[in-house]
């Protein structure tokens, strides 16, 4: 299953993808895709309706509505720093021996086509296409992987934006580099995981104006997703509908020669194999 959300900011609708291009409305039964509806039975539970629906010709075509975080704001949106040891590489780092955890603000999240705002102040903003992990039900002191593996609910395309001189040079502070308004775009859908395929052999990819930037695969991933779930258990407290940034692979701006940064009038074109691209057109904050 393919779950979306559509309609201007702050008004979004769920829905469920059918095919390319055409959904079934699904924010009657379920209200929103948030903590609720995961907690409610999820997608298992909403498929019956669907079924229905795109049996009596509910469906309904995308058109050019707009594409909202496929799913609302989360409790809290983690991250996994250096998870690709071609990244560490480019970033001076050695990989680590356990996840590099950092967090973003979940007021950060936002669609997949909207557009990303350099913040006040910024010098060197970046780019990180990510795989991210939806967890379906709450999970805590998870057993094993296999248990990990229970709790997710989907993945999704993330793009990890990141202002380099507040996450390194202003205090050492990752989050503070990673916070700003427009820094996580999502979707354009979350996949549920019996569609995903395997999630260890998927292709990530970025470019800006057109040239390639990113272009790796999460088989080279250090920690896998359900390594991550399940470490993270043992420390917090996850909640249905947390976002899990996992990493991102080589080619990020900071590990360019001479570094590269965007600015406004870029634009970025980013995708994870699967699971759908996204577009952003790149402007000073407002």
């Amino acid at each position: 299953m393919k779950l979306l959300r559509v309609g201007e900011f702050g008004a979004e609708r769920a829905g469920v993808l059918v095919d390319e291009g055409r959904y079934v409305d699904v924010s009657d039964v379920i209200g929103d895709v948030d903590a609720a509806f995961w907690a409610g039975g999820g997608p298992a539970a909403l498929a019956p309706v669907v079924a229905e629906r795109v049996a009596a010709g509910q469906v309904t075509d995308l058109g050019d509505q707009r594409l909202g975080a496929p799913i609302a704001r989360p409790h809290q949106i983690l991250c996994i720093g250096l998870n690709y040891a071609d990244h560490a590489a480019e970033s001076g780092a050695a990989a680590p021996d356990e996840p590099v955890l950092f967090t973003k603000s979940p007021n950060t999240l936002v669609g997949p086509n909207d557009t990303v705002h350099i913040p006040r102040g910024s010098e060197k903003t970046d780019w990180e296409v990510e795989l991210g992990i939806v967890i379906g039900a709450r999970a805590r002191y998870l057993e094993d992987e296999a248990a990990a593996e229970a709790v997710i609910g989907g993945y999704l395309t993330a793009h990890d934006v990141s202002e380099r001189a507040f996450q390194i040079e202003r205090g050492g502070q990752w989050s503070k580099g990673k916070s700003a308004e427009t820094f996580n775009p999502a979707g354009p859908y979350v996949v549920t995981p019996d569609e995903v395929g395997d999630v260890r052999n998927l292709r990530l990819w970025l470019t800006v104006n057109g040239e390639s930037k990113q272009d790796g695969s999460t088989k080279d991933m250090i920690f896998s997703p359900t390594f991550i779930v399940h470490y993270l258990s043992q420390f917090m407290v996850l909640e249905p509908g947390d976002l899990i940034n996992t990493g991102t692979p080589a080619g990020v701006g900071m590990g360019k020669s001479p570094q590269q940064w965007l600015a406004p009038g870029d634009v970025v074109e980013l995708g994870v194999e699967g699971l759908g691209s996204q577009r952003q057109d790149v402007i000073a904050a407002p």
